[in-house]
């Protein structure tokens, strides 16, 4: 009898465990693929914005996976020609910072935002980068991005950024040169 009750709560903590394990991968089966369609959407939202011009994002990532610049992570082309959308991921000052940037056929910049930079200085890098005199000078730019240049207080994030850009031209450079030849 002694043992009985001294059995009795690790038999209901067992079995609370059971139920609540099984409640818990039911409730993953049924939002995993919600949470992955949204942020699929967000994505393809986010590569419209930088290549409003593009239309079907294709993600071309694994033909030249061996081949691009470390820090760009993802390449998807448009079905229209229009140009390309990359994604980068380059050391900052704090932390990584992860851009999406839309390169027109012509091979001029279209659009670039910041996805994240969390790791940064919120006062200084990250305000930095959401400065209009500094991302503005981007759209229209070619490969030379001249005229560029890093915000004096943020240097280290605006390098990292610039060079995250130049490495995206590299990028268009090896896909452009490869569908050309």
């Amino acid at each position: 009898m002694k043992k009985l009750k001294m059995l009795t709560p690790v038999l209901v903590l067992a079995v609370i465990c059971i139920v609540v394990t099984g409640a818990l991968a039911a409730t993953y089966q049924v939002t995993d693929p919600i949470i992955k369609a949204a942020q699929a959407a967000a994505a393809e939202a986010a590569r419209a914005q930088v290549l409003p011009e593009g239309t079907g994002f294709t993600d071309i990532t694994a033909d030249y996976a061996d081949e691009l610049p470390e820090c760009v992570t993802a390449v998807y082309s448009t079905e229209n020609n229009a140009g390309y959308v990359m994604s980068l991921s380059n050391q900052g000052y704090g932390g990584p910072i992860t851009l999406m940037i839309g390169i027109k056929a012509d091979g001029t910049i279209s659009a670039i935002q910041v996805l994240d930079a969390s790791g940064e200085t919120p006062s200084v890098g990250v305000a930095a980068l959401n400065r209009e005199s500094f991302y503005s000078q981007f759209p229209g730019k070619d490969s030379s991005l001249e005229g560029v240049e890093t915000v004096t207080s943020a240097t280290i994030t605006t390098s990292a950024y610039i060079e995250a850009v130049r490495d995206a031209f590299t990028a268009f450079d090896l896909i452009t040169g490869k569908e050309g030849a």
